[in-house]
């Protein structure tokens, strides 16, 4: 048995859960007190609304309906995966259910067979509605039942409860069926595979998330290219490979290197020519040489820096 957690200890609990929480209109006010008792609590309790649009059916369970009064629940799961906090307090949620189901829930043993409703629920049991038809074709997607684990761990957490604190209104009041219908990718919902999902949370931080559930997409990462061994490949293979950052292949680059060696070498000749004929006494002037020079180094540096840019 534990006192009901204050409005802002709960809400901190959903959201280090990594819940997303609407707080909807005047939630933390909203109850039933004046009609019951609220608490001690002992678990919490998974429905369905048997309606569909997130809006409409957190309006509903809020406001109730002639019949039944709001709140019908504590919190609303909407098929977006958001929480809707619609009531804090006694809520029209739960009714009256079967005394041996509820010594199970605080004893947190195995359930036995629901055959009687002389208990009242709606003090002892957090409700959670998920925006679900129940004709049992109505689709779960995965993020809402993923809110619906995170919300009953996130108050069993807190309280130090473990997931056999957290049972189906099928399995509290005869002649329910809630919840009910087809999970995404899990088949259909089924309370004892529900209470393991909760139960493996418990096991971690609350912050946990398991691989894969909503795994944020990978950036591409270029490999980095490793020199091949010259003994574990053929001869093609070794000059086929491009480093880091390269877009020419080893032969291509020194295909590129020759070209440019040979044009260098025809430059330095040149220069060597015009030394020559200096030597020879051949007649050029100071200027001639200073021109010759500066043409044969330009042209070096031009031929060069054209081959460095190729292998950029």
């Amino acid at each position: 048995m534990a006192t009901p957690l204050a409005a802002s200890t709960l809400l901190a609990a959903l959201r280090a859960e990594g819940c997303t929480v609407v707080e909807y209109k005047s939630w933390r006010t909203h109850n039933r007190n004046h009609k019951g008792a609220w608490g001690p609590v002992n678990g919490v309790m998974i429905h369905h609304t048997v309606s569909s649009g997130e809006d409409s059916s957190v309006a509903l369970c809020y406001n109730g309906h002639a019949n039944l009064p709001g709140p019908l629940c504590h919190t609303v799961g909407g098929k977006s995966g958001k929480l809707y906090m619609v009531g804090h307090g006694r809520a029209n949620h739960a009714g009256s259910g079967d005394d041996d189901v509820l010594r199970a829930v605080i004893n947190e043993t195995a359930l036995p067979a629901d055959n009687e409703a002389n208990t009242d629920g709606n003090s002892r049991f957090y409700g959670l509605e998920i925006v679900n038809l129940g004709n049992g074709k109505d689709t779960y997607p995965a993020v809402q039942y993923d809110a619906a684990v995170r919300w009953a761990a996130a108050i069993c957490r807190t309280h130090g409860w473990g997931a056999r604190s957290v049972i189906g209104h099928k399995e509290w009041q005869p002649g329910k069926i809630d919840p009910h219908g087809p999970v995404e990718g899990r088949g259909s919902f089924d309370m004892d595979r529900f209470r393991a999902d909760v139960a493996e949370r418990l096991k971690h931080p609350a912050s946990w998330s398991p691989t894969g559930s909503t795994p944020a997409p990978a950036k591409p990462q270029t490999p980095t290219p490793t020199p091949p061994e010259e003994d574990d490949v053929s001869a093609y293979e070794l000059w086929a490979y491009k480093g880091t950052g390269e877009t020419r292949d080893a032969y291509a680059y020194l295909r590129g290197t020759n070209a440019a060696i040979q044009a260098l070498t025809a430059q330095v000749a040149a220069l060597s020519a015009t030394v020559g004929k200096l030597a020879e006494g051949g007649g050029l002037d100071a200027s001639e040489i200073q021109a010759a020079a500066e043409a044969g180094a330009r042209a070096a540096l031009e031929k060069l820096g054209e081959h460095l840019a190729d292998q950029s």
